[in-house]
């Protein structure tokens, strides 16, 4: 009995040297699973992150120059009170701006923050240079459109024509019309409207029709055969734009922002400018909405974040596009009053309101 315990014994060590290099092998898988768990949170994900971006005021100068100047007519710039555009900072579903795993669970635990699938924002492939390109292009269409509507309202008179702004390589006038053509008639009549060349289009029931224009300042007649769309109207297969001859300049010194939600801000931003007396009162107003010719303002997207962004840089009073009420509710701000609007008429009207020193609460909100 006594040879056989001996023999035990020897036996047993390498069972106790086994287990103590189980300890350190355990806590190196426990690190190696650590590194890959946080580098599968690091792995770019298909998602963008909308948050809240900067407020600027339309009456007041960036980098020590007016954000909005006019040449050739008297002008008026404010010393008091905001008209702020606001924005929203993307990030994410574009290459080079990809969000991770960490900064989406972050978004998502930041009730000032949104969250997309990279589709419902951008086009499959897109790059980053388009996404510029676009925007910019918006942000100069929004301004003109501001311009134009800011005169209309103060009965400024100014010329515009309808002018081709692109042709699909797909579309009905591929190789027929260029942009920067200046429509004159379809089908003899003055092309000066939309709804006239939706006129005789319909009426036509997609025969050839013959479209005259400008092209580089010289008459040029052409036939075009129209095409059905997927809203069964007769199209022209082309992207139109207006383009206007002011009777003086006006600019709008901005940069490194695009899009077109900042229309109704310039627009009220040129009209305070034009005219004498401070708008605001003195008051800080910021707001929203697309704004086209006639004064029509139309919905924007991130709205909630704007609303977030304009009480950021002590704004009191929101102008929201009435289009973008359900995006509204549920996400005002403490303190922001919400001032719901159709028209640059309307926004202007409740901006001299409460500038004027009247009771605003009863202006149209969105419920």
């Amino acid at each position: 009995m006594s040879q056989q315990n001996q023999e035990d014994r020897p036996a047993a060590a390498p069972r106790t040297g086994t287990r103590d290099r189980r300890l350190p092998l355990m806590a190196v898988s426990g690190v190696v699973a650590l590194v890959l768990a946080v580098a599968a949170l690091a792995i770019p994900v298909p998602y963008v992150v909308e948050s809240p971006g900067p407020a600027i005021n339309t009456i007041g100068k960036v980098d020590n120059q007016p954000v909005i100047s006019v040449a050739g007519h008297d002008s008026f710039p404010a010393n008091t009170g905001s008209l702020d555009l606001t924005t929203v900072h993307l990030t994410g579903g574009l290459p080079g701006s990809q969000v991770n795993l960490f900064e989406v669970l972050a978004a998502w635990l930041n009730p000032s923050d949104s969250i997309y699938p990279e589709e419902l924002i951008y086009a499959p492939g897109v790059s980053q240079q388009a996404v510029n390109s676009e925007n910019t292009a918006a942000m100069t269409g929004s301004q003109e459109n501001a311009t134009a509507a800011a005169l209309t309202a103060l009965n400024i008179g100014y010329k515009t024509v309808l002018a081709v702004a692109s042709v699909p390589a797909d579309g009905a006038s591929a190789g027929i019309l260029k942009p920067d053509d200046v429509l004159v008639s379809i089908g003899g009549k003055p092309a000066s409207a939309l709804t006239t060349i939706q006129g005789v289009l319909a009426a036509g029931q997609g025969a050839p029709v013959t479209v005259d224009v400008l092209r580089g300042g010289a008459a040029k007649s052409v036939t075009v055969t129209p095409r059905k769309g997927t809203d069964g109207k007769y199209l022209l297969g082309i992207a139109l734009q207006n383009k206007y001859t002011f009777p003086f300049d006006v600019k709008i010194s901005l940069s490194n922002i695009g899009g077109p939600s900042a229309g109704m801000m310039f627009a009220l931003g040129i009209m305070d400018t034009l005219t004498p007396g401070e708008l605001t009162g003195g008051r800080h107003f910021a707001g929203t909405g697309t704004i086209d010719n006639t004064g029509n303002v139309g919905a924007i997207g991130g709205i909630a974040q704007k609303m977030v962004g304009a009480r950021n840089s002590g704004a009191d009073y929101f102008l929201a596009p009435a289009a973008n009420c359900t995006d509204v509710v549920g996400h005002v701000p403490n303190g922001l009053q919400v001032i719901k609007v159709a028209t640059l008429k309307e926004a202007y009207d409740a901006v001299s309101a409460i500038g004027s020193g009247k009771d605003g609460s009863s202006l149209p909100t969105c419920k």
